[in-house]
């Protein structure tokens, strides 16, 4: 896979079809560890970490064993959230011992990247885009990786993105029905309709 190819596809997944602006996916820990830019930095490496690491292991479990074997239909669902459970185990006891401040933090939404649909959409989505009729395309693994990791660099962004902009909100004198949750949704709104403007690099 060439450097322009492995370029366009983080370009892509960063800006054009950001999962958080774009696809409409991971919308629960963007707007809940969003309020302080620390704890969405630390959601963001999480996530990148576990969507990386699902597509390193998911592809070749695809190609080996459930294609092969026809049960792609019945098994790739269950066995791909079976794949990031685990991550996210892990990623959970290892930041309790090594960072115990950003474990406490992330709270709750630690295990909730475990039912993410960012992670399990960028698992299936490689599989969509780089397999056909079963078969993997040329390059396929390394894009699969690249997209993977360009999808958690554009979710990463939208965390800090928006809760830079709830830190600011947080001395803004916004009227007491807007204030909260339902500021959040209008914040979020106007950046996915932001991010609009970004279809224009592929056309």
């Amino acid at each position: 896979m060439s450097f322009s190819a492995i370029f366009a596809i983080l370009i892509s997944v960063i800006f054009v079809n950001n999962f958080v602006f774009a696809r409409f996916l991971g919308l629960c820990p963007y707007l809940g560890v969003s309020k302080d830019t620390s704890s969405a930095i630390g959601m963001g490496m999480a996530v990148i970490f576990v969507m990386t690491m699902a597509s390193i292991v998911t592809w070749p479990l695809y190609r080996y064993f459930l294609s092969p074997f026809g049960l792609e239909r019945v098994l790739r669902t269950t066995s791909f959230i079976l794949v990031i459970a685990s991550l996210v185990q892990f990623i959970e006891m290892l930041l309790q011992k090594v960072n115990p401040a950003l474990y406490k933090a992330l709270g709750i939404y630690l295990p909730i990247i475990t039912t993410n649909c960012a992670i399990l959409g960028v698992a299936v989505l490689n599989i969509d885009t780089f397999f056909k009729d079963g078969n993997p395309l040329p390059g396929s693994y390394l894009g699969s990786i690249v997209q993977a990791f360009g999808a958690g660099l554009g979710f990463t962004l939208a965390m800090v993105l928006m809760s830079s902009v709830r830190e600011r909100m947080e001395m803004a004198n916004i009227p007491r029905s807007l204030q909260g949750v339902p500021i959040a949704f209008v914040t979020a709104g106007l950046m996915s309709m932001g991010f609009l403007g970004f279809s224009g690099l592929v056309k």
